[in-house]
């Protein structure tokens, strides 16, 4: 994974709560077993007519929109536990999802592959939608070290998990955690 300190950026509003994760990936697409090629799909059902061509009125096909960060609704990522979801976002590529409420089994998907979910006040939230909404071209900008998101709408402290943070701020997943430790694990191994 890549290493997450401070990342600024423009965002793309998707003003829509409760969003499932067959929203984020439809079933059908989970046939694969690896993450590649699920950044094509995500929410494909919305970017997509039903005859394969664009949907121009979705959010992720204006061209005024862009950039690695998803402003999205409240409770984002409900629904079943497919990983395959966090997958699909990464892939397409986002860095970052911010909103005023995660799935918690989604927000450990997220975390577990370098995505970084954001939860922020609803007031903050609602600010930040309008923001991006009326101005493509805001930034936004996220520092995992102090844990704060800033834009034209103020600051706003966030919440995450030490753990999960130290990773991020590491590029590490799980398993690059313990080969971080492993002169640590030795010594322990060696005291037994």
């Amino acid at each position: 994974m890549q290493k997450f300190t401070t990342f600024t950026d423009t965002a793309i509003p998707l003003a829509i709560e409760n969003i499932d994760t067959d929203q984020i990936i439809p079933a059908r697409f989970l046939k694969a077993t690896d993450r590649k090629g699920f950044g094509d799909n995500v929410f494909r059902d919305w970017r997509f007519n039903s005859d394969n061509t664009p949907n121009k009125d979705f959010i992720l096909n204006n061209e005024r929109y862009g950039g690695e960060i998803l402003v999205t609704g409240h409770n984002f990522g409900c629904g079943s536990s497919r990983e395959h979801a966090a997958w699909a976002l990464a892939g397409y590529p986002f860095k970052v999802i911010i909103s005023s409420f995660f799935a918690d089994i989604f927000k450990g998907n997220a975390l577990n592959n370098g995505l970084l979910p954001i939860e922020v006040s609803p007031a903050f939230l609602a600010s930040l939608l309008n923001a991006v909404t009326e101005n493509p071209a805001t930034q936004i900008t996220i520092n995992l070290e102090d844990q704060t998101i800033s834009s034209t709408v103020g600051v706003e402290s966030f919440e995450i998990d030490g753990y999960k943070k130290l990773c991020l701020l590491n590029g590490y997943d799980d398993i690059d955690f313990l080969i971080s430790k492993k002169e640590q694990i030795e010594a322990f191994e060696a005291s037994l």
